[in-house]
């Protein structure tokens, strides 16, 4: 007998090793790669809509400059006629509605904007505005404009589809729904693909749906932190989620502020005092813009007449490009003095982020460099999207769900693990209830249709 049959033989039977407990990663991946799987292919239509409309709207600056350029523009002149009297001008051209605010010509060779609220014809929630000659005091024209951008038909246009498609707050949801799950989607993603050994992330020498697999990945990465921001940013503004940021901004003290636009006592309810959207009462517009001036308020600005007998005007700057100018004065309009100045260096913090953010995914925050990198990041989404599509038919070739990940990816993931899990998703689907609501509607569906599938092979047996 060989010395190694006698080990054999001689010794007691050793206990299998414990099977290794799995990392928290490979618990997680199946989880992580089924919800990046059918979350991809549900929301990707509704991020398709978002993203072309989106690169639309990042094109529609430049455009609408060259649309509306006998509006915008004029020859520069010499000196410019009072600002009351550009104002008068608009008035006997387009007398209906009422003076809602005035933007004076914020630098040589650009109209004033007399903008006219309560016009016939003209969209709720919009303005008239009249563009006036600031050196000659003619009238150039009047478009609709909506919004503190000042956007003109044709951008308003592709805006309110990007925003709603154009079916009012109920068409909200949808870019509320796509912006709840973009971050996921990129998350899961960009988890997905770094957890990736190095080897197999190479595109060089690969094709089919390998290729496609590391086309839509490597491209995935370098776009994933814009896809958080523009996730972010456009939620800060919708519907739902929207309300519950602005709630727990308030909570914490960082609300955006407002200047107060109350006269002061000595001079509320005069006789000079009146209606609103009386762009000339009291000392008028051209001594109210005197007082701004003289508070540091450089163009471009913008002044709202008083609401009404007991408020004053209003002059806050509007220019929404780096730096951001956003001070704000009230102007008693009686006396043309100063009652309350508003300093955006003083915003909150959170308030000064969310006017960043949201310029910044407006694309008016750095002009056309900003315009040119969302136009480039809305055409990575539009081929991240393709390529996640032509990855579903390149495995399944197209039928049903292609070979989709097993069900049950939950029930690996270890309860000490699974519980915040769960609590966190929670919190979250509260705060952003478009991403919850959806899920737990996915999650009820996806276990129903499990156990049909399990009743079935069951009853088959």
């Amino acid at each position: 007998m060989s010395t190694a049959s006698s080990t054999t033989t001689d010794e007691a039977p050793q206990p299998a090793a414990p099977a290794p407990t799995p990392g928290t990663w490979p618990a997680l991946r199946p989880l992580v790669l089924r919800l990046h799987f059918y979350a991809g292919v549900i929301v990707a239509p509704f991020l398709l809509v978002a993203a072309v409309t989106g690169l639309l709207y990042a094109g529609s600056f430049q455009a609408e400059k060259w649309v509306y350029a006998h509006e915008l523009t004029v020859p520069v002149g010499t000196t410019q006629v009072p600002l009351s009297a550009q104002v008068t001008a608009a008035r006997k051209a387009y007398p209906d509605g009422t003076v809602s605010a005035v933007r004076p010509s914020p630098q040589a060779g650009a109209t004033t904007r007399v903008l006219l609220a309560g016009v016939p014809g003209v969209d709720a929630g919009h303005t008239l505005a009249v563009f006036v000659d600031p050196y000659t005091g003619t009238v150039r024209g009047a478009l609709e404009q909506y919004g503190s951008t000042g956007a003109l038909p044709l951008r308003t246009w592709i805006d309110e589809f990007h925003r709603d498609l154009r079916l009012g707050e109920t068409g909200r949801l949808y870019s509320e729904f796509a912006a709840s799950w973009l971050w996921v989607i990129a998350g899961g993603g960009l988890v997905l693909w770094l957890s990736r050994p190095r080897a197999r992330r190479t595109i060089r020498g690969t094709h089919g749906r390998r290729r496609t697999l590391g086309v839509h990945g490597t491209v995935g990465v370098w776009a994933a932190a814009g896809l958080f921001f523009l996730s972010a940013t456009g939620l800060t503004w919708s519907t739902y989620a929207g309300a519950n940021i602005d709630e727990l901004r308030a909570a914490l003290g960082q609300a955006t502020p407002s200047v107060s636009a109350a006269a002061s006592g000595d001079h509320a309810g005069h006789g000079t005092a009146a209606s609103a959207g009386d762009a000339e009462h009291g000392v008028g517009l051209d001594t109210v813009l005197a007082a701004a001036r003289a508070q540091g308020l450089g163009d471009p600005v913008e002044i709202v007449p008083p609401a009404d007998a007991t408020s004053g005007y209003v002059v806050r700057q509007i220019q929404r490009s780096w730096p951001e100018k956003q001070d704000a004065v009230a102007v008693d309009p009686t006396s043309g003095e100063a009652t309350d100045v508003l300093r955006f260096d003083d915003y909150p913090l959170l308030a000064k982020l969310t006017r960043w953010g949201i310029d910044l995914h407006t694309g008016v925050l750095f002009g056309l460099a900003n315009q040119l990198a969302l136009m480039a990041l809305a055409f990575g989404l539009i081929l991240l999207i393709l390529w996640g599509y032509r990855m579903w038919w390149q495995r399944g070739r197209g039928s049903s769900f292609g070979r989709p990940v097993p069900r049950g990816a939950w029930q690996q993931v270890p309860p000490q693990l699974l519980a915040p899990l769960v609590a966190l998703i929670a919190v979250v689907g509260y705060f952003l209830p478009l991403f919850g609501i959806p899920l737990a509607a996915f999650l009820v569906t996806d276990i129903a249709l499990g156990e049909i599938a399990h009743r079935r092979a069951a009853s088959a047996k």
